[in-house]
């Protein structure tokens, strides 16, 4: 699908990988709307940005979290800007514990990352998908994480969240097609602000990947993009992690 023109989500669009995912859809002429929950300076900074370059964007809170927030949003995007088009999945929270301390894995820590991590992107899908099928046309790309794969990552909760962000993906693809495709970008490490203080750990971990480079929020963005525009594939996670799954 051409970028150009549409109208585009990004939940979590404020930072990391969803600030320059916003950043580069707007390259491409869409109308960029930047979802935050807490981080508001972050989001109106990147619709400046975009703005001060010549092109649209908009700021709006919601916790996707809460079905509710998420439907009013919608309401407003379309009020605003007419409908939507396509969507990013990409807000995310994790906790860290320690893989094998199972009792810090409270029912809290669950419920909060899959509420998050999960439900929200669930709810963000539903609310867009009736726009999508009227233009008969649309996409969303899920934002999932190696963890999904390998079962290691910051938390087990938040390793087996990302694992139902790709089963969901796929099931998203059957329930929405033949009008709306989805896909799940899949990233491994990623020099974002997650990994604030753990720089001497990423400068471990560059030389063992087949590539020797942690990826950058712009090569998550990059393949975010190609999966919007790619009309003829739906249902398909996609790994960018410079060989650390291998």
């Amino acid at each position: 699908m051409e970028i150009n023109n549409k109208v585009v989500l990004v939940t979590g669009g404020g930072t990391g990988i969803g600030r320059a995912t916003s950043l580069m859809l707007a390259k491409r002429g869409a109308a960029v709307i930047v979802n935050y929950s807490r981080s508001q300076s972050d989001a109106e900074e990147t619709v400046r940005c975009i703005r001060s370059d010549g092109g649209r964007a908009a700021a709006v809170q919601a916790d996707v979290s809460q079905d509710s927030q998420v439907r009013a949003m919608i309401e407003s995007i379309v009020q605003q800007f007419g409908t939507v088009d396509l969507l990013v999945n990409n807000a995310s929270i994790t906790r860290h514990i320690p893989m094998d301390d199972l009792e810090a894995a409270t029912g809290e820590v669950w419920d909060e990352l899959f509420d998050v991590n999960v439900k929200g992107m669930f709810y963000c899908a539903r609310a867009v998908a009736p726009y999508m099928k009227q233009n008969q046309q649309g996409a969303i790309v899920n934002v999932g994480s190696i963890a999904g794969l390998t079962g290691l990552g910051s938390s087990l909760p938040y390793a087996v969240s990302k694992a139902a962000v790709h089963g969901l993906t796929k099931s998203l693809a059957r329930a929405l097609a033949p009008d709306i495709r989805v896909n799940c970008i899949v990233p491994g490490a990623v020099a974002t602000r997650w990994w604030a203080g753990k720089e001497d750990h990423m400068n471990r971990l560059a030389p063992k990947l087949l590539l020797q480079r942690i990826s950058t929020p712009e090569d998550i963005a990059a393949m975010i993009c190609a999966a919007l525009e790619q009309e003829a594939m739906t249902g398909q996670m996609i790994t960018v992690d410079s060989g650390q799954s291998l």
